[in-house]
């Protein structure tokens, strides 16, 4: 999900040198989104990881 993120901004900023103002933006847009619900899913793994834990081995 990180890698859509970084191909959309990528494109953002091409398209933004070149002067395609529209598709930079929408690009743009549509990284900042799949960014934050990739830190979102992450926060969420993360707290599920650790509320699961470990048992005491035997």
């Amino acid at each position: 999900m990180l890698g859509w993120a970084l191909t959309f901004f990528i494109v953002a900023i091409i398209a933004g040198v070149l002067g395609f103002g529209g598709i930079a933006s929408g690009a743009a847009s549509i990284a900042k989104i799949i960014f934050f619900l990739f830190l979102i899913l992450l926060v969420i793994s993360l707290v599920a990881n650790a509320l699961r834990g470990r048992g005491p081995k035997v």
